[in-house]
C-alpha cells in the first residue's frame, strides 16, 4: 500500500536543511532581525524549537522559530478553515418548451424555488426545436414570468438571451431568502346565544 505523501511538510525546509548564509528571523519571545543561519539555528535550539523557512523567495529568506509539529498543525487547520469558507457554486438546469402548459410550468417553478432556497443557481432555458424558433418572443415572455414568480427567492443574473437553439436566463439565490410567510387564517367564533333572552321570546 502506497504511503500518502504530506505535501504540506514537504513545502517547508527546516533546521539543517536551510542552506542559505543568513535569514530574517521572526517568532515569539525573540529579537527579530537578520542573522547568520548558524546563529538562527542556535537561537531555535536554545528554546527547544525549530527554525522553519516560511518565505524562501524573500531576500534574505524569512524563517520562523517555532515548534515544527505545531506549525504544521496550524497550517492544516488554516487550510481547512479556508476550504470551509469557500462556497461551491451549484447550477441547476430547468428546461421549458415554447408551448409549456401551466401544470408543467408550476411543477418546474416549485423545483426552482427549492433549488434557490438550497443556495444553488438556476439556469432556466427554453429549447426551440425546428420551426419552434419562430416562437422565441413567447419563450422570452415565459422566462421573464418565471423570474418574476421567483423574485422572493432569487435575483436575475442574466436576462433572457438566445444562444443557438436555447433562450437562457440565469437566477442566483438571494441572501437570506426564505419562503414567504403563510397566509393568515381568520377564525370567526360562533355567536354567543343569550339563552335567557331566547327563553323569554319563546314564552
Amino acid at each position: 500500500m502506497a504511503v500518502k505523501k504530506d505535501n504540506l511538510k514537504d513545502q517547508y525546509r527546516i533546521n539543517d536543511k536551510i542552506r542559505v548564509k543568513e535569514v530574517r528571523v521572526v517568532g515569539d519571545n525573540i529579537e527579530q532581525g537578520v542573522y547568520p543561519t548558524a546563529e538562527a539555528l542556535r537561537m531555535a535550539r536554545d528554546q527547544d524549537l525549530d527554525l522553519i523557512e516560511i518565505s524562501p523567495n524573500a531576500d534574505p529568506p524569512v524563517c520562523r522559530i517555532s515548534d515544527y509539529q505545531k506549525f504544521i498543525y496550524q497550517q492544516k487547520k488554516r487550510q481547512k478553515e479556508q476550504k470551509a469558507k469557500s462556497v461551491k457554486i451549484v447550477v441547476k438546469e430547468i428546461r421549458f418548451g415554447p408551448q409549456t402548459d401551466d401544470h408543467d410550468y408550476n411543477f418546474k417553478l416549485k423545483h426552482a424555488q427549492s433549488f434557490l432556497e438550497e443556495g444553488a443557481k438556476v439556469k432556466a432555458y427554453v429549447f426551440f426545436k425546428g420551426r419552434s424558433i419562430l416562437f422565441k418572443e413567447q419563450g422570452e415572455v415565459l422566462l421573464l414570468r418565471f423570474a418574476n414568480d421567483l423574485e422572493d427567492y432569487g435575483k436575475v443574473e442574466q436576462l433572457p438571451a438566445l444562444e443557438g437553439k436555447k433562450m437562457i436566463i440565469m437566477l442566483a439565490p438571494k441572501k437570506g431568502a426564505a419562503a414567504p410567510p403563510p397566509k393568515k387564517t381568520v377564525i370567526i367564533a360562533n355567536p354567543v346565544v343569550n339563552h335567557e333572552q331566547t327563553a323569554v321570546n319563546n314564552e
